[in-house]
């Protein structure tokens, strides 16, 4: 018997989940995260996951890891200090960056303007130039490039990025350079912008390219010390570690290109919530993940998540493809106040984070936050996280006080249900941002809700997008990690072309195309995926002539059959994306910039847990009732253990169901039913749901 394990790291928890590959029997454990050194977290949790499942560590076969360090050390400016090395004439790339400011008229006049990644005094300039069609115009000094490379080395960079104008075209000076650093710099980390992004745009190559150099060492420290602690602890299980596109790499892998791992954590969370939708028969849907500190949202569309060219952290934006996930600064940690100049109640995106956290923690935190105001409201159980933590509830009343002295609020209840209310609206607007502003009607997905305060959340969300069922997975407060254990190996490969498709055929883009998916294939093959077992994916950056942006575009393969009729679709499944996001198209020659091949392998078996028949009656999970308040009055709710409901058991709300790692608010007028998969599906009972119809289900 063999298990995968799953471990994701957020800002508050880290969640474990071990999995049994024969049975899909699931044992969970959460505890603390430790910012300081995350492996202690991480060894700390597989110990309790394994001890709660009787099982030695020799015994797990995989580990599967989303990670945040790359993402922090970006959040918090701990990057290593990195030294530039770019073509003569382009030493300011990323000072002159993109004219982007945030906010709106004249908000350069506040915006303090972020410093580069890489400093200008740690960028030098190389004499060597590559043409926009590979052709070497200059050759590379590789004098001048030992000068500057010693001038760096007295600069006291920690890591090398190499980034020569074209270098996506004619990748050969970059390399001469890297092999000349190698030798001058030894011990240094490099970085060439045509390994990390092989793609036109010289100031996003760049400021890519520096990003990956600015974590490379964190990470691969990271994943060197966690491997060896594994090693230590018993476990020969393979380290793989999720990218932000929800793909699986080798730790190896990942610590060559930490750049792709800007978003691993949440993108764990949408590969969790596709398996527990699929299970429940949903291929429509809205992610909705609210931890302690923020909440990530993202759109799923026919099982598939939609993924973005562009990865965004805080003011880092990136060109790296990664699920497209928005986040806001709502979380369970996140803090009430009442700023003296509008004196309107605000929450977050300051968090209590998890030290002190929360007042109710009663850990040193006195500031009011959602979770006080769960407390207050009576949502909350005593205990969280398996009784890791006990909550104090009149230590959450007294923080919630203080909002209810400086408003006009009155109560404390009034004061933690107007916390809730703004909250909640923030965390709509999130979700607008990946359905409404895409182009989709919300009402037209399910909405899977998830993370250690989704659930609390989740159906008052699902009032305010009008998105049925709201899907409570099994275990939420660890479908992260669940997700980590269930998605599968990847890797990508691209080209910038350039070519309008009057200057393309059908034959010479099918060529393209079948040398990048053997290139994707090949690294699989080396992480002993077969080839029979691998699964190729084609896509498109298409725009029309002489605009100035791109649209990525999936190309059907099987339309490259000889016929001629391959670009001819690829044309048409372009315009149909343009209209559905600008509501028109144009006359414009298509053009295509890039193109990609991704290379997937086998998702897991895993066995899916199946709960034993009910008759509908929950009342053999009912623990006790509790007095809630819910709508500017208190009523009394049921309070139910999951673990105990069964198949087709019907909760009406008011309600709370409680488990280990999470807590589900069911409102008065809707009711959650239990489906075999075990997660609980929250419809409204008294009207029609617009949206919640067969088009959804299998």
């Amino acid at each position: 018997m063999t298990y995968r394990l799953g471990v994701d790291v957020g800002g508050t928890f880290t969640d474990i989940l071990l999995i049994d590959e024969e049975t899909g029997e699931t044992h969970r454990a959460k505890t603390s995260s430790t910012p300081e050194d995350q492996s202690v977290g991480v060894l700390r949790g597989i110990e309790r996951a394994c001890a709660a499942a009787g099982v030695t560590m020799d015994e797990i076969s995989e580990v599967f890891h989303g990670t945040t360090v790359a993402t922090n050390a970006i959040l918090e400016g701990k990057g290593a200090r990195v030294g530039l090395v770019t073509t003569d004439g382009f030493r300011q790339v990323l000072q002159i960056a993109r004219s982007f400011v945030p906010g709106g008229l004249a908000g350069w006049i506040i915006w303090p303007k972020p410093e580069p990644l890489a400093a200008l005094e740690d960028t030098v300039e190389v004499v060597g130039r590559i043409g926009a069609d590979g052709s070497v115009v200059t050759e590379l000094d590789e004098d001048d490039v030992r000068r500057k490379l010693g001038v760096l080395a007295t600069q006291g960079i920690e890591a090398l990025s190499i980034s020569l104008i074209n270098s996506y075209a004619n990748p050969d000076h970059e390399r001469r350079v890297g092999e000349i650093a190698a030798e001058l710099l030894p011990g240094i980390a490099v970085s060439l912008s045509s390994s990390v992004l092989p793609e036109l745009r010289e100031y996003e190559r760049t400021i890519t390219t520096v990003a990956n150099a600015a974590v490379q060492p964190q990470v691969k420290k990271y994943v060197a010390n966690l491997e060896s602690q594994l090693v230590d602890a018993g476990v020969d299980g393979k380290l793989c570690i999720l990218r932000s596109d929800g793909g699986l790499v080798s730790a190896g892998v990942a610590s060559d290109n930490p750049v792709n791992l800007l978003l691993s954590g949440p993108a764990g969370g949408v590969t969790g919530a596709t398996w527990v939708a699929e299970q429940a028969g949903f291929r429509d849907f809205l992610t909705f993940d609210m931890g302690g500190t923020s909440t990530d949202v993202a759109l799923v569309q026919d099982l598939t998540p939609r993924v973005g060219r562009e990865t965004t952290v805080g003011d880092l934006k990136v060109r790296a493809t990664s699920v497209d996930v928005r986040t806001v600064g709502a979380g369970g940690g996140s803090i009430a106040h009442v700023p003296e100049l509008t004196q309107a109640l605000r929450v977050g995106p300051q968090s209590a984070g998890a030290s002190p956290g929360p007042a109710a923690y009663a850990a040193g935190g006195t500031e009011p936050t959602v979770t006080d105001a769960n407390v207050v409201l009576g949502y909350l159980p005593t205990d969280l996280a398996g009784g890791e933590i006990t909550l104090d509830r009149e230590a959450a009343r007294a923080a919630v006080k203080s909002i209810a002295d400086a408003t006009a609020l009155g109560s404390v209840e009034a004061a933690a249900a107007g916390m809730i209310d703004i909250v909640n609206e923030n965390m709509f607007g999130a979700l607008r941002l990946v359905s409404v502003q895409q182009g989709f009607d919300p009402r037209d997905f399910a909405l899977v809700a998830f993370g250690g305060a989704g659930p609390l959340h989740a159906n008052a969300l699902g009032r305010l997008t009008g998105a049925w069922p709201v899907i409570i997975p099994p275990s939420p407060g660890v479908l992260c990690a669940y997700g980590d254990a269930t998605t599968n190996l990847r890797d990508e490969s691209v080209r910038t072309l350039v070519r309008r498709f009057d200057e393309l055929s059908d034959d010479s883009l099918l060529e393209i195309l079948q040398e990048l998916g053997a290139a994707s294939r090949e690294t699989l093959a080396k992480e002993g995926v077969a080839e029979a077992d691998q699964r190729l994916v084609y896509s498109a950056d298409l725009r029309y002539h002489g605009q100035g942006f791109e649209i990525p575009v999936t190309i059907d393969i099987d339309s490259f059959d000889g016929s001629g009729a391959g670009i001819a679709a690829l044309r048409a499944a372009f315009d149909v994306e343009h209209e559905r996001l600008f509501s028109f198209v144009l006359d414009n020659e298509h053009e295509l910039v890039t193109v990609r091949a991704t290379a997937n392998g086998p998702r897991p078996e895993v066995a899916a847990p199946v709960l034993e028949d009910g008759d509908g009656d929950p009342v053999a999970a009912l623990v006790e009732r509790s007095a809630v308040w819910v709508e500017g009055a208190e009523v009394e709710a049921g309070i139910y253990d999951r673990a105990r409901l069964r198949a087709g058991d019907v909760v009406a709300g008011p309600a709370i169901v409680t488990e280990m790692d999470s807590t589900t608010l069911v409102l008065p007028g809707h009711a959650a039913t239990v489906h075999p998969s075990g997660s609980l599906l929250i419809r409204p009972t008294d009207t029609p749901t617009p949206g919640d119809d067969d088009r959804k289900e299998n």
